[in-house]
């Protein structure tokens, strides 16, 4: 994969080459499959924006009861 970036005619921002896709079946196949963190970051497949909302849901909950935590001793 190449790390050109292409201007097109009559744009300004350059794009960046898509990044390598393939579709799968479900989310955990697309996990077993690609793995965790090809489908969090580099979006392999279609799980890609679901997979960061379920970190971003259990780093919110991490967060939130560690907070509640801390008040309760304090």
């Amino acid at each position: 994969m190449s790390d050109e970036l292409i201007v097109r005619k009559g744009e300004r921002i350059p794009r960046r080459p898509l990044p390598d896709y393939s579709e799968a079946s479900s989310f955990m196949h697309a996990i077993k499959r690609d793995g965790i963190f090809s489908t969090l970051f580099r979006d392999s497949n279609q799980y890609g924006p679901l997979s960061m909302l379920l970190v971003l849901l259990i780093s919110a909950t991490v967060t939130g009861a560690l907070i509640k935590m801390i008040s309760l001793l304090i």
